[in-house]
């Protein structure tokens, strides 16, 4: 399909559109009236413009045309049109240039948080961190925007949406070492699921990670905090993640470099442990003496 025509069309469009505007603003057009009536016939054209060049997969033309559809929008007094149309722009930038998909996005968060829309714009912290996250590599970016979108749901009570958030932010502490708030995070999150019938079998697997960031930081730290989770879930002693940290602290205490890869092993056989498992487990392993670094 020939794209071209509608790329010139869509340029057309906006050069119409953009006189509409100034002679909307004008002496003669204020004084006959019918100013409002040309500024919204051209936010009407400046998104069928928009779309034109989604078509044509000229997306920064997209943006900018939603983007100056938005602006409008917001003169006219209508906030959720307004609001729509950045994060359509923000969408189309989002193809081209991440840093001005943000901009778009955090306007459309700050029309829908005065409005009280705080689950909408939640969901569009979530699309900012995922920016930060793949195409930006800002990871201290990313987790912002995941604990705004957590407040967010938490305010609304949308627990279940909150933890997710939190969850994300506790995987790239840990990463980024900053085990103290990871292990708050993997904590808060077990706490509040082991109670909930549908959720509780998760549990574990929360304790299991912050008693991980409690063993890089120190053994003695790790077995109290086992003990503090056998305590408040019971069914975590039960659990293969338990059994495997009772292995591997009885390991570290002798600086036993075969047992404690054996219990890895053993666990891995049954259950795969994934990258960030397995980055933690070999931070630990590299505190025992002798470690060659490798969990094979």
């Amino acid at each position: 399909m020939d794209t071209s025509g509608k790329e010139k069309e869509a340029i057309q469009l906006m050069a119409d559109a953009d006189k509409k505007v100034k002679s909307s603003g004008s002496l003669l057009g204020g004084m006959f009236g019918g100013g409002q009536h040309k500024v919204e016939e051209a936010c009407e054209m400046y998104c069928r413009a928009a779309n034109m060049f989604k078509m044509a997969k000229n997306w920064n033309g997209a943006g900018n045309a939603f983007c100056k559809a938005a602006r409008l929008h917001m003169q006219l007094q209508n906030k959720h049109d307004s609001a729509t149309s950045f994060i359509d722009a923000g969408n189309a930038y989002k193809k081209s240039d991440p840093n001005e998909a943000i901009k778009c996005l955090n306007a459309a968060i700050d029309i829908y948080t005065d409005m009280g829309r705080f689950t909408i714009a939640a969901k569009h912290h979530i699309t900012i961190a995922e920016i930060y996250e793949s195409d930006l590599v800002d990871i201290e970016k990313a987790i912002a925007h995941y604990e705004q979108a957590a407040d967010y749901y938490k305010g609304e009570e949308s627990n279940s949406s909150a933890n997710k958030c939190l969850l994300k932010v506790g995987a790239y502490c840990a990463q980024l070492e900053q085990y103290q708030k990871a292990i708050e995070i993997y904590e808060q999150v077990g706490a509040n699921t082991m109670d909930n019938p549908l959720l509780k079998y998760s549990a574990k697997e929360y304790f299991f990670k912050a008693a991980l960031c409690h063993f890089i930081v120190d053994e003695l730290n790790a077995k109290i905090a086992v003990e503090k989770y056998e305590e408040m879930f019971p069914a975590f002693t039960d659990s293969r993640e338990c059994k495997l940290l009772k292995k591997l602290l009885e390991a570290h205490e002798e600086q036993n470099n075969e047992a404690f890869t054996e219990a890895v092993k053993e666990f891995d056989s049954i259950s795969r442990l994934d990258q960030w498992h397995t980055t933690l487990l070999l931070r630990i392993k590299k505190t025992i003496q002798d470690d060659e670094g490798d969990l094979k």
